[in-house]
């Protein structure tokens, strides 16, 4: 089976929406925010979820909500904790080419604002070098693409995944 629909994974702030949205248009796919679709589901913005749900149950519905997603010539922006639901991952690279956006801490702590209203999923007291490491090799694990995006611009990241797309690269 051809995989018609790009999945991206990484931390928060890596660009995944951003270049997501660049890339369906270059494409000519639909563009899908995981986020966006779990908030439209629960009618609760993500902070609003954890806060009220909690990191685990947030967890459960994430990949509940991720693994019901269907697509067809679509690219898919996850949440950064997207890696954390087993089924949801296994579900993806059945339907997607799944694309690791790979962006070191110190540039994602330059880009992110307030963790908790961005609605980052992360344990209480937690820092986010510590979410980075705890993330990272689940990024690696589900990639079938990984794009170290460090110093380019989020143009360069979607034409760079455009063209492995179109096997140019």
């Amino acid at each position: 089976m051809k995989k018609n629909n790009v999945v991206f994974i990484g931390m928060p702030g890596a660009g995944k929406s951003t270049v997501g949205v660049v890339l369906a248009k270059m494409l000519g796919y639909r563009f899908v925010d995981s986020d966006l679709v779990i908030q439209e589901k629960t009618g609760k913005l993500l902070y609003q979820l954890l806060d009220t749900c909690g990191l685990e149950r947030f967890r459960e519905i994430e990949n509940e909500v991720n693994a019901g997603i269907t697509a067809d010539h679509a690219v898919i922006a996850t949440g950064g904790s997207a890696v954390y639901g087993r089924e949801a991952m296994e579900h993806f690279r059945e339907i997607a080419v799944v694309v690791y956006l790979k962006l070191s801490c110190g540039e994602i702590r330059e880009r992110l604002g307030d963790l908790h209203e961005r609605g980052v999923a992360m344990e209480p007291g937690q820092t986010l070098e510590s979410l980075y490491q705890e993330r990272c090799p689940l990024y690696e694990q589900y990639a079938d693409v990984t794009v170290d995006c460090d110093g380019k611009s989020l143009r360069e990241v979607a034409r760079q995944v455009y063209d492995r797309m179109q096997g140019r690269e």
